[in-house]
């Protein structure tokens, strides 16, 4: 198991972050926030889709006063995203869990007090939300867009708010490609203790920003960097979720569904595979507990594969073999291998849950 840097649990809502909490997946709405029905609607399928936290942007007065009543309606913990107008930030702070301040385009430091404030009445935390593309001048103009430029902004401003006795924080340092992201991350991890939320900022389409996702955050994961993510893509709200879950599975810092091994495509294969793991993700979609399970397609890697797996299926030549645990089950021909293997991972999960 992958040993997590140590760092400070917050709470965003009732959703913890850092300490020994499990890394947390954010998404972020794509409607006018003001548009209180659709972005209720948004959030809504961001909850059924498995996100934790979801973000709103918050660009003039009316999205600000639409808060209250968003919060009203929904369930999952509720972040304020605050560029340029401070005082948008002291409204939403009456009514949501997080704000997400950009240090780079909030303006004078006074203004960050008053929000550190507001924030500190109500007990909720504020990210400090460091952008390459948009960093203070001070710190573009002497580093430039760099891993270097994007900690020393956040450095000086969690000096400037631990000055004022504000420790509910948490960071980010996003840039549009991985490199800088990760570097940057990395230099500031052992600076601090502070729950980092990661991501790769514009990102791109689904393609894309899986690619630049998954090496990014993923290799940070691996490091034992980052508390909470968020895979952003220009795309529909539900593929983030999927991909930030995928990611932390992948790692190995999150059991949460099946792992599915399958054979690639090649010359050996004895089956249609490509159908049958379609199937069998379609299937086993709603089943939550951690099972490796192996589908493999012809004889050189199918049975010592299945021997590993929790549940398998060796496919031959119009025929092929149900494997729990090593142990075969079934030999049946290649149209009822599916449901039966099926079958098996329910009975599985459902023994687990006993």
């Amino acid at each position: 198991m992958i040993k997590r840097y140590p760092t400070k649990k917050i709470y965003v809502g009732n959703v913890a972050i850092g300490g020994d909490a499990p890394i947390s997946v954010q998404s972020m709405t794509y409607s006018d926030t003001k548009n209180v029905t659709a972005t209720v609607e948004q959030i809504n399928r961001l909850h059924f889709a498995g996100c934790d936290i979801v973000r709103v942007a918050v660009p003039d007065m009316e999205d600000a006063l639409a808060l209250k009543e968003i919060k009203k309606q929904i369930s999952l913990p509720l972040v304020a995203d605050i560029h340029f107008n401070y005082k948008y930030a002291l409204i939403a702070a009456e009514t949501v869990d997080c704000i997400r301040i950009n240090p780079g385009n909030i303006g004078e430091k006074w203004k960050v007090k008053e929000v550190v404030k507001a924030c500190s009445e109500r007990n909720i935390p504020i990210r400090i939300g460091v952008n390459a593309g948009s960093l203070e001048k001070e710190f573009e103009d002497r580093y430039g867009q760099t891993p270097e430029g994007m900690v020393a902004s956040a450095e000086y401003n969690i000096k400037y708010l631990e000055d004022l006795g504000f420790t509910d924080i948490k960071i980010s340092l996003k840039a549009s490609d991985v490199e800088r992201m990760t570097k940057a991350y990395r230099m500031l991890r052992p600076k601090n203790n502070y729950p980092f939320h990661l991501g790769v900022t514009e990102a791109g389409t689904k393609f894309h920003a899986t690619i630049k996702s998954a090496i990014g955050i993923g290799s940070l994961l691996l490091d034992g960097i980052g508390d909470t993510i968020r895979v952003s893509i220009t795309g529909e709200l539900e593929e983030e979720v999927k991909v930030g879950k995928a990611i932390l599975k992948d790692a190995g810092v999150a059991k949460d569904g099946l792992n599915i091994i399958s054979c690639p495509t090649c010359g050996r294969i004895e089956a249609d595979l490509v159908s049958a793991v379609a199937q069998i993700e379609e299937k086993t979609k709603h089943i939550k507990k951690p099972l490796d399970v192996s589908v493999m397609g012809c004889v050189v890697n199918a049975i010592g594969e299945a021997k590993h797996a929790d549940v398998a299926i060796a496919y031959g030549k119009g025929k092929g073999l149900v494997m729990v645990k090593g142990e075969v089950v079934a030999n049946l021909e290649e149209k009822d291998l599916v449901k039966r293997f099926v079958d098996e991972v329910e009975k599985m999960a459902g023994e687990c849950d006993d």
